[in-house]
């Protein structure tokens, strides 16, 4: 995730980390070799190349921009409301520790808040088709995450692991009704934080309507030279380049924010968060090494 100071207006111009010019270049690249041949043509052959009226291209790229924010609206919420499950899911898992502290059980609660900082990591690997043995194995005991392993959901198996070992302190006099039910509620938060991230991640945006918005920017900053070249001349490449830098980006941005859970660098840093949950969960049982918070590198928090 990009994570910057306003920048000033040099900045603003000639930054290329986290713009999705590093994603259209080859099409602006197309686009400028198609301007350049039609604002050229009439001068090296002197023969008239076929000119359209701008009327057409104002009201095609004016609908085109209004579908574009749609979409891009649509996305952006996809990318907010994950943001909003894993701010909740941080808070939840620090309640958890926090309320499991009252069972006057220091190794209960050492095995609560450890489990907790395993959900959150093999949630994190799970969304991003990363190695969930390798993000789980520092959290439970050998045995444990043999039987999680052994299991196609592992969040939900660590939740599991959570709810036996709340009900079984319960079971033996540890834990009375109230607390039973708050730390089963956080669980049960928890259950629902991983639904509603897998909900984001396997309902993607309708295909059609991205490729419907796709197909018609490149037929409208292909054909655009040709309604531009008679005002513009020679400065036709440059206006054509500007267009498609503005409908090419936003389609880049909107693929972007439409998966949450990628490595882009718009992506949301759940590493940083699962960090986050960490540092609070190991602080609250009293760990002695606690790491450093994930700071960014040039503007970039590593997702």
């Amino acid at each position: 995730m990009i994570v910057r100071k306003s920048p000033n207006m040099l900045a603003m111009l000639f930054t290329l980390r986290g713009t999705v010019v590093i994603q259209i270049w080859q099409r602006l690249l197309i686009v400028a070799v198609v301007s350049t041949f039609v604002a050229v043509f009439p001068h090296v052959w002197s023969e008239p190349l076929p000119s359209v009226s701008l009327a057409p291209f104002s009201l095609i790229g004016l609908v085109l921009s209004i579908f574009l924010g749609f979409r891009n609206n649509a996305c952006y919420d996809r990318w907010w409301e994950a943001r909003k499950q894993w701010g909740h899911l941080i808070a939840q898992s620090r309640a958890l520790a926090r309320e499991a502290r009252a069972l006057h059980d220091p190794e209960v609660t050492e095995r609560i808040a450890r489990r907790s900082i395993g959900f959150a990591a093999v949630l994190a690997a799970r969304l991003r088709g990363q190695d969930e043995a390798a993000a789980l194995r520092p959290w439970l005991s050998e045995a444990e995450a043999v039987a999680v392993l052994a299991t196609r959901n592992r969040p939900q198996a660590v939740l599991q692991l959570l709810t036996v070992e709340i009900v079984d302190v319960h079971r033996r006099g540890n834990c009375g009704e109230i607390l039973l039910r708050m730390l089963e509620d956080r669980v049960e938060e928890m259950n629902a934080i991983q639904t509603a991230c897998e909900r984001i991640k396997n309902t993607p945006a309708p295909f059609a309507y991205s490729l419907l918005l796709h197909r018609t920017s490149w037929i409208f900053c292909l054909v655009s030279p040709f309604g531009l070249w008679e005002t513009c001349g020679l400065a036709t490449p440059l206006f054509t380049l500007v267009l498609a830098y503005a409908f090419f980006g936003l389609d880049a941005v909107g693929d972007e924010l439409e998966e949450p859970f990628s490595l882009l660098p718009n992506g949301l840093p759940l590493n940083a968060m699962v960090r986050t949950i960490e540092i609070d969960l190991l602080e609250t049982i009293g760990a002695k090494e606690i790491p450093e918070p994930l700071q960014p590198v040039d503007g970039w928090l590593l997702t």
